[in-house]
Formats: C-alpha cells, sequence, structure tokens
C-alpha cells in the first residue's frame, strides 16, 4: 500500500483536509510518460483550439469558486475573502490567457536582403515541470499552468505538502473542462520529489517559485543533467516609502492591508516601513493603533482580518526572527508573541507584529520573515529612502506615498524592483501585467501578462527568401544589392 501524508487545516491542525499519496522518482517517471504521450498530439492542435479550453476551465472554476475558495481557507488558512480572490486570479488568468490564443504569435523584420521575408515564431518545449508553493495555492498553479498549456506543452506538477489538495482539485477542474488525459499530472510528497522532476531528463523547463535558497538548488540541479529553461520566483523584502506629503490615511490603509493581509504571508507583502522623519512619530502611533484592532482568528469566520501563518514550525520560526530583533535593540510596538484564537485549538498563529528603530542592515529588515511582522525604519530625505529601499538583496515590490509628481516620477525610474507602486502597498499586482523581480527575487523571467508565455516556449526566427538566387548575408555585398 502507498505511503501517504496528511494535509491538516493550519487554524485547527487536528482536522485533516486530505490524505495523500507520497509519490516516489518511479511515479514522477510515469508522470513525465504520460505528459509526453499527451502532449504530442495537444501541441498538433492550433493555439486558438487550445485557447478555447482553457477559457472553458474558466468557466468551470468560476462555477466551483465558493467550493474552492473553502478549501483554500481551510488547508492555507487564508481568510475567506482573500481565498475567492485566490480563486478568481485563476479565473481571470484563464481569460486572460485563452485572449492570447489570437494574439501575435511572433514578430515580422524586415531583411537587409531583397525578396526575403523573416519572422519568429514560438514552439513548445515539450514537459514542464512545476513546482508551486502553499500561498497561493490556486492562483499561482493557474500562472504556470494556462500558459504552458496555450504554449503546447505537457505538464507535470508537484504542489506545496502544505496545500496539496488545492492543487490537485485545480487540476481536477482542468480536465473536467476538457484537457486532454495524461497531458496534466500532479506528483504529491517532499523535496526528493520536486528533485526528482527537477533532474528527469524528459521534463525541458522548470518553473520554480518559492525561497531563495531552494530556488538556487533547484537551478543548479537541472543545469548539471542537460539543457532546461529555468524559471524562478523567489523571495521578497519590500518596502513601502512614506514621504513627508503623503495622505497619512491612505497610508495606514495600504500598510495595515500590504502588511498583515495574507498574515504576512505573500512573497509581495510589505515587510519594511521606510517613513520620513517629519511624520513618522504620527504614522507609528495611527498603524499601530489600527494593527492592534485586526480580530486574529478562524478565518472561515467573516469578520476575521488575519489568519494563521501556515505551521507552527512557521510560527516558531517568525518569534526567533522578532526575537533576534529585539536583541538587537529594535523596539517592539506591538505583538511579537504566538498567540491562541477562539475556537481553533494548536492554531498557528502569531500576533501582528510591530518594529521600530531598525536600520539598513537590521537582521529583521534584510531577511524575508513571511509572517505579520513590520519593521519601521526613519528616513530624512528622498534620497535616503530610495538608497535604503534599494539596499537588500532582493528586488521584488516597492511603493511610495506621496503627492509629489516629480519623487513619484524618480522614484519608479530609481527603485530597483520588478513591480513598483505609487500610493498603493506593496501587494495588489493584477495578472495582466508581467510579474516578477530583480536581483535574487528571480532569474529575469516573468509569469502572467504577455510574457508568461517567454518560460514555456521557445523562440524560432524565420528567413524566407523568394528571390531564387544564393544571397548572403552578413557579408560585405552592398554594391551588389540591386
Amino acid at each position: 500500500m502507498a505511503m501517504t501524508f496528511d494535509s491538516t487545516n493550519p487554524a485547527r491542525p487536528a482536522e485533516i483536509v486530505a490524505s495523500m499519496p507520497i509519490h516516489t522518482a518511479t511515479d514522477v517517471e510515469t508522470a513525465v510518460r504520460f505528459a509526453t504521450a499527451a502532449q504530442r498530439s495537444w501541441a498538433k492542435l492550433p493555439v486558438p483550439a487550445r485557447g478555447e479550453v482553457i477559457a472553458t476551465i474558466g468557466e468551470v472554476l468560476t462555477r466551483r469558486k465558493a467550493e474552492l475558495a473553502n478549501l483554500v481557507s481551510r488547508e492555507a488558512g487564508k481568510i475567506l475573502v482573500e481565498a475567492g480572490g485566490d480563486v478568481q486570479e485563476a479565473i481571470d488568468m484563464a481569460h486572460f490567457v485563452a485572449g492570447q490564443a489570437r494574439n501575435a504569435w511572433g514578430t515580422v523584420h524586415p531583411c537587409e536582403m531583397p525578396e526575403k521575408f523573416g519572422f519568429t515564431t514560438r514552439h513548445p518545449v515539450g514537459v514542464v515541470g512545476m513546482i508551486t508553493p502553499w500561498n497561493f495555492p490556486v492562483a499561482i498553479p493557474s500562472w504556470k499552468i494556462f500558459p504552458a498549456l496555450l504554449a503546447g506543452n505537457g505538464v507535470v506538477i508537484k504542489p506545496s505538502e502544505f496545500a496539496p489538495m488545492c492543487c490537485e482539485q485545480f487540476v481536477a477542474a482542468c480536465i473536467e473542462a476538457g484537457a486532454p488525459e495524461g497531458l496534466i499530472n500532479v506528483v504529491h510528497g517532499f523535496g526528493d520529489v520536486g528533485a526528482a522532476l527537477t533532474v528527469h531528463p524528459g521534463v525541458r523547463a522548470i518553473s520554480f517559485t518559492g525561497s531563495v535558497a531552494t530556488g538556487r538548488r533547484v537551478a543548479s540541479a537541472a543545469m548539471e543533467v542537460g539543457p532546461k529553461l529555468v524559471s524562478l520566483e523567489l523571495g521578497g523584502k519590500n518596502a513601502m516609502i512614506v514621504m513627508d506629503d503623503a495622505d497619512l490615511d491612505l497610508v495606514v490603509d495600504g500598510v495595515i492591508f500590504g502588511a498583515f493581509g495574507t498574515s504576512g504571508q505573500r512573497c509581495t507583502s510589505t515587510s519594511r516601513l521606510v517613513a520620513h522623519r517629519a511624520i513618522i512619530d504620527e504614522l507609528i502611533q495611527r498603524v499601530t493603533s489600527r494593527a492592534a484592532q485586526l480580530m486574529v482568528g478562524d478565518p472561515l469566520v467573516a469578520t476575521t482580518d488575519v489568519g494563521p501563518v501556515i505551521t507552527s514550525a512557521s510560527v516558531a520560526r517568525i518569534h526567533d526572527m522578532v526575537q533576534t530583533a529585539v536583541s538587537e535593540g529594535n523596539e517592539l510596538l506591538l505583538g511579537g508573541s504566538p498567540i491562541a484564537a477562539t475556537g481553533c485549538d494548536g492554531g498557528s498563529f502569531y500576533a501582528p507584529t510591530i518594529l521600530s528603530g531598525a536600520h539598513r542592515n537590521s537582521f529583521i529588515t534584510r531577511n524575508e520573515v513571511f509572517g505579520p511582522v513590520l519593521a519601521v525604519l526613519e528616513v530624512d530625505s528622498f534620497d535616503e529612502a530610495i538608497e535604503t529601499a534599494n539596499d537588500c538583496e532582493y528586488g521584488l515590490s516597492s511603493s511610495i506615498y506621496t503627492r509629489d509628481v516629480n519623487h513619484a516620477m524618480r522614484a519608479l525610474h530609481d527603485l530597483d524592483t520588478g513591480i513598483v507602486y505609487i500610493n498603493a502597498p506593496t501587494i495588489g499586482a493584477e495578472i495582466h501585467l508581467p510579474f516578477g523581480g530583480n536581483k535574487f527575487t528571480g532569474n529575469g523571467y516573468r509569469e502572467a501578462g504577455s510574457r508568461g508565455l517567454e518560460q514555456f516556449s521557445e523562440t524560432k526566427s524565420v528567413y524566407i527568401d523568394y528571390s531564387g538566387r544564393l544571397q548572403k548575408a552578413q557579408i560585405d555585398n552592398r554594391d551588389s544589392i540591386a
């Protein structure tokens, strides 16, 4: 009998959401074989026909939205409104990617020779391996699977062991909508399963979302076994700059949502608040007051503002980081400890936490917490704010609150992140714009938007010479061209 593991509710860990099989390298081999066989005929379908299947998946997800949102809340711990947003993002991605099926598939270029035609087109890579996290257990698979399918690939996906049923049900919706048998395969388990998928010779591309440390291992292992496209979406340590002319009412709303939404468990969460000294005292007072009113508890209860973090191990890790910050001299203004929630025995809850007095080199400002923790830094000028925000190995998202259009325009150019918000928090990316970051946040690929296809397809340049004679490009023959 196959071994299994339990996926549990982080708010009530005694509640088993699902028991899933622990797959092996042999199961990965089988999944890749199925995907390879199904991909051959799928790639022969016209691209608009593939798009129609993806559009139908969107319809199935729409019909099942409430059911899937409930599952996301129970398995990943998101409050219901955020869980519904997770599913809606997948629905929106289905509609967007389906529309891309009738968009340009390449570009036409003038050639330097007469009677010669040049253009580019895109081709599938074959089978794509995907390793996805638990924090967006429906949305992130959609970011990867839909573009990969549109490009004509087969898929093998390994979801996080902390939210496997969400991915399982998402793929079930794809199959219900008409995705061919064997085209999308799910393998479950732990790091060894992801490693087997990464190094499988039949997998031509790997798409990974997770930590920097694991991403480095994935990239290294993938490239050792042969040429693969490797796309990495890694961590963030996102800064919100608040200038002295900012609308503080708007700022406070943004800080609360950016820092404590999804319990701080977004790669784009606002984890550094870089505030001008002229307004920092008032801002801290107002943010701390609002954060103290947040309701922490059962994510299925409509009045809950902040749900659990994903595991008890996460609680311990977050608490250790906060204690380290305090030991370095940062002042604990709010929270700073695990808490219990009514009706959630043993739940993995951590109080919304605010620390002040941080500096650029503080432990808490240089390391990703992935929890409801906000570090506040004081600056004296716009230039210092930009330097402080950029002084980080990550480069995913940043934001600035200001009424000065000159500061806003300079910030969007000078902030070294893949995403920049003006007068909005660091979270809230939309699926029709590219998503990804600079520096250690990724390796140059972008998900979503029209660029989402790039990590799942290869560009082919095509030349058609209808002159009826040999023409030599890159040869000094200008005088001979009629």
